[in-house]
């Protein structure tokens, strides 16, 4: 894998609210810039656009072989399990050859950890 070009797609839920699918967008542009990978799209499971399938071909579209899927999700739950991968599996079939993966959502995570006590203490006035 290590010659395959990786394109990477955030995945969260998707809302009716605009303000909830701009998050989306600014967490994805802030993982963009802060990190290698040149490929990286946005996608909404459901209830926006774009959606899993769009941001698919967007990566295959600019060049990736393989597709790496973070779902911006909490918790371990169907969605990530069953939901997310049934979808990709389905934008897939379109594009034969190229490679995807679904990662782990956060979860318990040191990182997380830091921001639970962050977001406490802002809210304490700290």
């Amino acid at each position: 894998m290590t010659d395959q070009v990786t394109g990477i797609i955030i995945v969260d839920h998707g809302s009716r609210r605009a303000e909830s699918n701009e998050t989306l967008l600014a967490a994805v542009q802030r993982f963009t810039d802060t990190s290698h990978y040149t490929i990286v799209e946005p996608a909404h499971m459901e209830l926006a656009q774009p959606d899993i399938a769009t941001a698919f071909d967007r990566c295959v579209n600019r060049g990736a072989s393989q597709i790496i899927v973070f779902p911006y999700f909490l918790s371990p739950g169907r969605h990530w399990k069953q939901d997310i991968p049934q979808l990709v599996a389905t934008a897939a079939e379109s594009c034969p050859g190229i490679e995807w993966r679904v990662t782990a959502p956060f979860g318990i995570h040191d990182g997380m950890m830091q921001i639970i006590a962050e977001r406490i203490n802002e809210s304490l006035g700290s």
